[in-house]
């Protein structure tokens, strides 16, 4: 399985594109979270990875949670994409979340989206509740979801090919659960900035070794000491194969 990094800083960073990613997935394209400058931050790891990316290309999105450095983007994503259905017919694009989500994401993005009233969410994505007990089927790949703990509703994934599976914490402050989740994975993509909202490195680094090694970090803050781990970093635009 393959993805590519678009974005590693955290809320505040002012050197790095919010903390994304898009999956190969075997049927398309999948987002993970819309940070803000998506356009700019898929055009850039698009010329780092080789890999092409952009809104039109993306027919699925999964969303951890609302804030802003996870949503913004889905203002100008959906609009692109609302335009792009006016000009051509084409169908919108698939917005995958959790159901504390899908109820608050809405009130949100109207503000700058509902065009006077008369617009809604569907008028931009084709909104998606994930099952709570069972995998969702998205461009051939199986995703789980598990809700991590945020200051608002906040969820990681498991997201397989039938082959490989990749680990995505989302934001979530330390939880022995939450990773013990994630370890299935054969990688492991984890947050780390600090508490309380966040998780630590410390605690990640006390982590067993063969965990640590098949884990790689994201939402990193712009002082983050790389000597403070040997936890593989992550780097923005950077393409990961597994």
């Amino acid at each position: 399985m393959d993805f590519v990094v678009l974005g590693t800083g955290d809320a505040f960073s002012s050197k790095h594109f919010g903390s994304s990613a898009v999956v190969i997935a075997p049927e398309g394209q999948v987002l993970i979270d819309a940070p803000d400058a998506l356009m700019r931050a898929l055009a850039s790891a698009s010329a780092s990875s080789g890999v092409r990316l952009g809104p039109d290309g993306i027919d699925d999105i999964l969303v951890t949670h609302i804030h802003g450095d996870h949503v913004n983007g889905l203002e100008a994503f959906g609009f692109w994409r609302w335009l792009e259905w006016r000009r051509t017919g084409r169908t919108l694009p698939r917005l995958h979340t959790t159901n504390q989500v899908a109820d608050r994401l809405w009130h949100r993005l109207a503000p700058a989206m509902d065009q006077g009233g008369t617009a809604a969410l569907s008028d931009y994505f084709e909104l998606r509740v994930l099952p709570k007990s069972s995998p969702a089927r998205i461009a051939g790949l199986d995703v789980r979801h598990r809700m991590g703990r945020h200051t608002v509703p906040s969820c990681g994934f498991l997201i397989s090919d039938g082959r490989r599976t990749l680990g995505w914490s989302g934001d979530t402050t330390w939880d022995p659960g939450h990773v013990e989740w994630l370890s299935e994975a054969d990688f492991v993509v984890h947050e780390t900035s600090p508490a309380p909202a966040h998780t630590p490195v410390d605690y990640l680094n006390a982590l067993p070794p063969a965990l640590r090694a098949k884990m790689a970090l994201i939402h990193m803050p712009d002082d983050f000491d790389a000597e403070s781990t040997s936890i593989r970093l992550l780097t923005d635009g950077e393409l990961v194969r597994f």
